[in-house]
């Protein structure tokens, strides 16, 4: 029996391990679809990499639902169309194109954190728990049966680069694992809406990631863990400019909200209930990692001293 044939759409570091998994699976990929990779983006091997190494034909797909690509993607005739992490809604045409159909991989157990950067929203909002999901494709975002799915444990000091990094394993071993039953039919296919209801997250802007001293402790660490580096950061801006919070722990030491304060521990920031302990900060670039530094990065904001 000749090896099932694949065209796969993937990106981050996520779409790499899934290209990998189906590699180790026995897949001959025909081609694979993704994006150049942004000079902010280097922390991770693009699946550009792994397909050259395995003599896989690459495309950058600036536009990947032209009637070019549809074209293409009909004369190779795959068995399968994959999308991992890849950042285009894939048109309906393409979906009935596959002989054996079309799955996406999301970062979330759907149907929960439906919509973009589920992995980062799951530690905004507190989550102990997320997965990843192997499932059919509709017309719809991260709509279909799923087909394969791993739970994920967020400890308390996750931020989005480990948690992305467990995602990326589970999910190389989950497309490895499902593709049997895929090939011959016997996957289980479970209907989302059995499962509950969904809820949905757009795609973070700039403003998501801002710190306000009304949060609670435990939602401003959620805010900087989100975004922790490599990722942008939270900010805290004023009247007189604006400080990215690269790193900070919550703190058992006091400090009232809005004003901040030297300690041994290091430069305490107040917010509603407690403080955050400051490790590192950014401004226009620049790492700060001495509390001196970070103090007087907080008084040229305007925020008072405790």
């Amino acid at each position: 029996m000749s090896a099932p044939t694949a065209v796969v759409c993937a990106y981050s570091s996520v779409g790499t391990a899934a290209l990998e998994g189906l590699i180790e699976a026995g897949v001959k990929v025909l081609a694979l679809y993704t994006y150049d990779q942004g000079p902010d983006e280097r922390w991770f091997t693009p699946p550009e990499s792994v397909a050259r190494a395995h003599g896989i034909p690459v495309r950058m797909a600036p536009a990947f639902n032209d009637d070019g690509v549809y074209e293409s993607l009909r004369a190779l005739a795959p068995d399968f169309l994959f999308s991992f992490y890849f950042r285009e809604m894939i048109q309906a045409r393409f979906l009935d194109l596959p002989r054996l159909g079309a799955y996406n991989l999301h970062g979330s157990l759907l149907p929960k954190y439906r919509g973009r950067a589920p992995l980062n929203w799951v530690l905004v909002k507190g989550e102990t728990e997320t997965g990843i999901t192997l499932h059919a494709m509709t017309p719809k975002p991260d709509d279909g049966d799923i087909v394969a799915q791993a739970r994920l444990p967020i400890d308390w000091d996750e931020t989005a680069l480990s948690l992305t990094r467990k995602a990326a394993m589970a999910g190389r071993s989950l497309v490895r694992e499902a593709l049997p039953g895929l090939v011959d039919g016997t996957v289980r296919r479970i209907n989302q809406k059995t499962l509950g209801p969904s809820t949905y997250f757009g795609g973070r802007k700039p403003a998501d990631s801002r710190l306000a001293f009304a949060m609670t402790v435990q939602e401003a660490f959620n805010q900087v863990r989100a975004v922790a580096d490599p990722w942008p950061n939270a900010f805290l801006e004023t009247d007189q400019g604006t400080v990215k919070v690269a790193w900070a722990l919550p703190s058992a030491l006091p400090c009232p909200s809005g004003r901040f304060r030297l300690t041994p521990e290091g430069v305490l920031l107040g917010f509603a209930d407690g403080a955050l302990a400051l490790r590192t900060l950014r401004v226009e670039g620049e790492r700060l990692e001495r509390p001196t530094e970070q103090a007087q990065a907080l008084r040229s904001l305007g925020v008072p001293e405790a």
